[in-house]
Formats: C-alpha cells, sequence, structure tokens
C-alpha cells in the first residue's frame, strides 16, 4: 500500500515538470553524453591527454544543442500527449544538431587546434546518436506515466474486453482513443480485418487476430464483450454477416456512422452508435466531387422549400458546408422550421438562415418571397409523399405536388431565378398511385418549363430514404417495441432504399450538372425486400422472429406496387460523369401546342382537385400520364372543368 502511494506521488511529480525542467534535464544529458561517447568510441580506454579536448568540443556543444532544440520549439511540445509527429520533431532537432556540431568541429575546432589531432572524428555522430535516444527516451518516460496514471487513477466500471473491426484509419484511431481513455471502460483486446496481409501484425500495441473467422471464434468463447465495427466506407453486406455473428453470439456491437455522416468530421469514440437498419443497407460511397457542390453555392441565396422535412433538412445541412450567403428555409409547418433553424443557426454561423412560413401552394406569397430575397438556387422539396394517405385524399396531392411545383416554378421564372431543382419519386415512373401521378405531372410541367425558357430547371428521381418522415422504418420500430406482430404487406414487396445523407449529397451532385429539361435518376442499387427489413430491425432488437416478434402479411394498400421503377418505359436515358447519377432526356422536344396542352390539362387537373371530384381527378391524372395505372377506376369520358387561378 505504502509502496503504491508513493510511485503515486513520484508519478505525479514527474508529469507535473515544465518546460524549463526538460531544459535543466537537457543541459545536463549535453555535458554528459561527450564523455560516455568518447568512452563508447575507445571501449573504455580513455586517453588522459584528451581531457582538454573533451572539455572544449563538451563546453561548444552545450549551447549548439540547446539552441537547436529552441529552434525548432523542442520545449513547446506537450510530450504526456506526444505521438509520430513530435517524434519527427525530435528527429529533425537531432539531425540538425548533430550537422552543425559537426561542421563546428571540422571547419573550427581541429582548424584552430582547439582539440587534439588523435580526438576522434567520429565524435559529433555518436553524441548526435546517443543524444536522439537520451531526449527521446525522457520524453517518452513522461508519456508512459501519464499514460500509467490515467490506468490507475480511472474510477469507471471495470473495463469490457473489446475487438475492433477494421484496422485502417478509422480502427487505429478508434484504438488509440480507448488506450488513452481508461475511465471510458473498454479494452481493446483485438484488431479484425478482412485483409489478410494485416493478420497477425500489431498496431498501437493490439494484435491484428484475423477475419470473420476471428470474429466468430473469439465471439463464441466469449474472449470479448463487444465488437466496434471502425469501417465508414463498408457496405451493408459486410456490416449485415458481422452483425449477425456477435447478435448470435450475445455480443453487443456498435460501429462509427457511415462515410456520409461524417462529411467534414472525424472519426471518435463519442461518435459510436449502435448499428441501424441504415447501416446494413448501406452501399459502398461514391466519388464525391465536394469542390463542385461548393462552387455551385459558395456565396449564393439558396431558398429550400420543405425546408422542415427530412429532405429539405438535409438539404439545407450540406448546402450550408458550401458556404453560400443564406439559406432561405421555407415551410408550412412552423414548428419544423423554428426546430431547423435553431439547429442549423449554431452549427453554420457564417451563414444566414431566414425562415418563411408560406404555402407553395399560394402565388402571391411566394412572388413576394422571392421578390424580397432574390434567391439564385431553389430546391422544391416540399410535396406529400405518403402513397396510402393520398388515394383518400386526392385534392391535397394535386394541389400541392402539381399545383406547388407550377407555382415556384413560375415565380422563379419571373424572377430570374437561374436553378430549379424539384424532388421527384420513383413512383413517378409507371404510378399506380395518385402520388406518384402527381409527382410525374410536375416532372412533364419542370421539362416543359425548362424548354420553353432555356433555364437551368431540372428534376431529380429517387426512391425510399430510410429515417425520413413517414418511412417504414420507424412504424416497424414502433411495432417491436409494442410486441409485435410486424405487418408487411406482401412477401414479395420490394423497394429501392438509400440513407437521407447519401440521396441528398447525390441531388447536390446531380443539380451541378443540370442544363435544363433532364429528368436525373439515382442508382439506388438493388432493391430490398421489405420482409428482410422487417427481420433485420427485429434482430437488431435483440429478438428473434418467430420466437419473441411475428410478422404478418396484410396484403398491398391502395396505390402500392410490388417493386418500383427508376425510369419510364421509352425513356432515354444515360450515365452521367458522376457515378450512380443517371440524366432522361424524354428522347423528344415537344412543340409549342404540346406544351399549350400540357398547360390546359394541368388547369383543368388542378381545377377538378379543388372542385373536390375524385373521379375528375383521376381521369386528368390518366389523360397526363397514360401509364397511370389507376385507370381501370376512370369515368369513361373526363369532364373538363374551367382552369382554376393558382
Amino acid at each position: 500500500m505504502l509502496r503504491n502511494v508513493v510511485t503515486h506521488r513520484m508519478t505525479e511529480t514527474v508529469l507535473q515538470l515544465r518546460n524549463r525542467h526538460f531544459l535543466y534535464l537537457d543541459v545536463i544529458l549535453v555535458l554528459l553524453i561527450p564523455l560516455v561517447a568518447l568512452a563508447l568510441r575507445t571501449d573504455n580506454a580513455l586517453d588522459a591527454d584528451w581531457a582538454p579536448s573533451l572539455l572544449v568540443y563538451t563546453l561548444v556543444s552545450l549551447p549548439l544543442w540547446i539552441a537547436t532544440f529552441v529552434l525548432l520549439r523542442v520545449y513547446a511540445l506537450n510530450w504526456q500527449y506526444a505521438s509520430v509527429e513530435e517524434l519527427l520533431v525530435l528527429v529533425q532537432a537531432a539531425l540538425l544538431g548533430t550537422l552543425v556540431n559537426a561542421l563546428v568541429f571540422f571547419f573550427l575546432l581541429r582548424p584552430l587546434g582547439l582539440v587534439a589531432e588523435g580526438f576522434p572524428r567520429s565524435m559529433p555522430f555518436i553524441v548526435g546518436l546517443l543524444t536522439l535516444s537520451a531526449i527521446g527516451a525522457t520524453r517518452g518516460g513522461v508519456r508512459w506515466l501519464h499514460r500509467r496514471q490515467r490506468y490507475h487513477g480511472a474510477t469507471a466500471a471495470p473495463s469490457k474486453r473489446v475487438a475492433v473491426y477494421g484496422a485502417g484509419e478509422a480502427g487505429v484511431l478508434i484504438v488509440r482513443e480507448l488506450l488513452a481513455n481508461p475511465q471510458l471502460g473498454m479494452t481493446p483486446v483485438a484488431l479484425l480485418d478482412d485483409d489478410a496481409r494485416k493478420h497477425k501484425t500489431m498496431i498501437q500495441g493490439v494484435c491484428v487476430a484475423g477475419g470473420r473467422d476471428a470474429l466468430a471464434r473469439m465471439a463464441r468463447n466469449g474472449e470479448i464483450a463487444q465488437v466496434i465495427i471502425a469501417m465508414p466506407t463498408a457496405p451493408g453486406k459486410t456490416l449485415r454477416d458481422i452483425t449477425q455473428q456477435c447478435l448470435q453470439s450475445n455480443v453487443r456491437v456498435q460501429t462509427v456512422p457511415g462515410i456520409y455522416e461524417l462529411l467534414n468530421g472525424t472519426v471518435t469514440v463519442n461518435k459510436l452508435r449502435d448499428v441501424e437498419i441504415e447501416d446494413l443497407l448501406r452501399r459502398a460511397p461514391v466519388r464525391t466531387e465536394g469542390a463542385d457542390i461548393e462552387r455551385f453555392v459558395r456565396g449564393k441565396c439558396v431558398l429550400v422549400t420543405g425546408a422542415g422535412g427530412s429532405i429539405g433538412g438535409e438539404l439545407c445541412r450540406q448546402i450550408a458546408r458550401g458556404a453560400p450567403a443564406q439559406i432561405i428555409l421555407l415551410g408550412h409547418g412552423e414548428n419544423s422550421i423554428f426546430m431547423q433553424s435553431n439547429a442549423l443557426a449554431p452549427a453554420f454561423p457564417q451563414v444566414r438562415f431566414p425562415s418563411v412560413i408560406a404555402d407553395v401552394r399560394y402565388a402571391p406569397r411566394m412572388n413576394a418571397v422571392l421578390a424580397r430575397y432574390r434567391p439564385e438556387l431553389i430546391f422544391h422539396a416540399a410535396a406529400h409523399k405518403h402513397v396510402a394517405l393520398m388515394e383518400s385524399n386526392l385534392e391535397e396531392a394535386v394541389t400541392n405536388n402539381v399545383l406547388g411545383t407550377r407555382v415556384m416554378l413560375d415565380a422563379a421564372d419571373a424572377h430570374g431565378v437561374e436553378t430549379f431543382v424539384m424532388i421527384s419519386s420513383d413512383k413517378a415512373v409507371n404510378p399506380a398511385s395518385v402520388m406518384g401521378a402527381t409527382k410525374r405531372v410536375a416532372e412533364l410541367y419542370v421539362h416543359a418549363r425548362a424548354l420553353e425558357t432555356g433555364r437551368r430547371y431540372v428534376a431529380v428521381r429517387f426512391g425510399n430514404v430510410l429515417g425520413s418522415r413517414g418511412s417504414v422504418v420507424p412504424l416497424f420500430k414502433q411495432q417491436i417495441a409494442n410486441g409485435g406482430p410486424v405487418q408487411v404487406t406482401h412477401p414479395e414487396v420490394r423497394r429501392f432504399f438509400m440513407t437521407i445523407p447519401e440521396a441528398v449529397h447525390l441531388v447536390l451532385q446531380a443539380a451541378t450538372l443540370g442544363r435544363g429539361g433532364e429528368i436525373f435518376a439515382l442508382d439506388m442499387g438493388e432493391p430490398i425486400k421489405i420482409v428482410d427489413l422487417a427481420r433485420d430491425l427485429v434482430r437488431l432488437s435483440g429478438l428473434q422472429v418467430g420466437r419473441d416478434i411475428e410478422i404478418e402479411f396484410i396484403g398491398l394498400r391502395p396505390g402500392e406496387k410490388l417493386f418500383e421503377e427508376l425510369f419510364v418505359p421509352g425513356e432515354l436515358y444515360e450515365r452521367t460523369t458522376r457515378e450512380k447519377i443517371f440524366v432522361s432526356r424524354n428522347g423528344v422536344t415537344p412543340s409549342a401546342d404540346a406544351h399549350a396542352r400540357l398547360y390546359a390539362e394541368i388547369d383543368a387537373l388542378v381545377a377538378a382537385a379543388r372542385a373536390g371530384d375524385a373521379d375528375c381527378v383521376r381521369a386528368q391524372l390518366a389523360a397526363l400520364v397514360p401509364e397511370f395505372q389507376n385507370s381501370d377506376h376512370l369515368p369513361s369520358a373526363i369532364r373538363h372543368l374551367p382552369p382554376a387561378d393558382p
């Protein structure tokens, strides 16, 4: 007990050394090292005649070494947290000090006869090597004592044995932080990696034990209590396999965020979180062109409609990283806009975030907003997106998705907005729902107006996004929390999925490519079975399908399809210069008469919606979108109502 107290006091005393004490220590070392060097050089056969030469050399080299250390700011470094960077400074100081001492020795001391003729010429180099070793040992000792004190002084709960999966940069950072912070209660006992070339190597003193086989063995034998997945760019399939292995052995699994969450960020322990369904559906990241996005928005005034929603909010966050002058947050819900503004303002203090509560369907208000703020870019994310709900609320679907787009686009044209980007949906392709059909009509309007005006008006089409409001994932989570059953519409229903950050990043990429009239479609990867999604969520909750939670099939809802598509049949599309982005040009350029007919039919559609005539709304949608698959329920003739004012 007494020994531990004494050791602890001594450790604290050493750690409290200020840099002036390092200076005193270095003076002593530099005075002693020449004697040690000479003894090594002569194998302890010291010649008394060399004593004057040794004294002269020592007294001359002392100020040279200290001046070198001061010049390279060796005494400004914090050695308790020393790393490779600090070690490199020591090496540079030793090399420079050796060079200066050698020059003085050969071109001053020897020519002036201040050292004896037989005095070893290798002295400056031996002294340099010993000096590097000595100062490195003293600094390394301080770092070791600091880490030892933190380990013995930690009052955290008993440490868990942790394996870090991923021996790349992220994994090394996690291991280093865990070793430096024992109070976190996690001890890294192994690194794991799929790259066999890294197996059996040591990183930060931790062995790379192997890959999946090693994980299975360690989990099965109870050698680890937790796994941290440190692979921000790993695809979802890899994370799924690792997670399943861990859950089968009751080993907790956490992960660092994906690459899109880490944009402009770094990997740290405080960013660790439990594995989520978004991680299991993660795809290999695309090569990003962040510089293009930054040039696209820097210094500009940007308006985002639907800014309080999940897509609109993420658009605001990613646009803000490009340093625009201001982002106008426009939305109908005051609470969501208020929360979004409060989250964005402190995160991006250099950007202004005016908040506008308004309805995109009201033309006078939209014109007033654009006249006041004069935006140069508009991202139109405001829309109704819930398929089943819109089947029984056709009027709202039409006025919000079609009329709202028309009002915003017409106002943009009237006020000289250079770029307008409409957020569309894969449900606009061969639509079986009213929501999808209204999105397709909005696409047609954007395309037509772009060709008429020659402006950069484009639409970007993508599938379901995980974590958005109305997504199936929160519904499944709620059903699991309630004890089940988890309700899936059909065992074969499939959907494209993408995380919100990835979808928005690709939207911004597509926007930089737009020249006017294009409909961009994002490569959503392979469609996912919804029933598989449900099973994954049950497993991530620590439960088992069939034992703890049942899955129930309830049949397709109104307007729902078994699968979605990204392109209309006959639509011409091609890859762009950006990975995972396609562009459709719709093949032909419609005539002015075709545009006039389109606008007239849209007027009739809006009039039918305002009149509350559901049958006529469906009929008008079928006229505008012949592939609309709800046409079986349409009346035989379309009733044309007088056009309504926006």
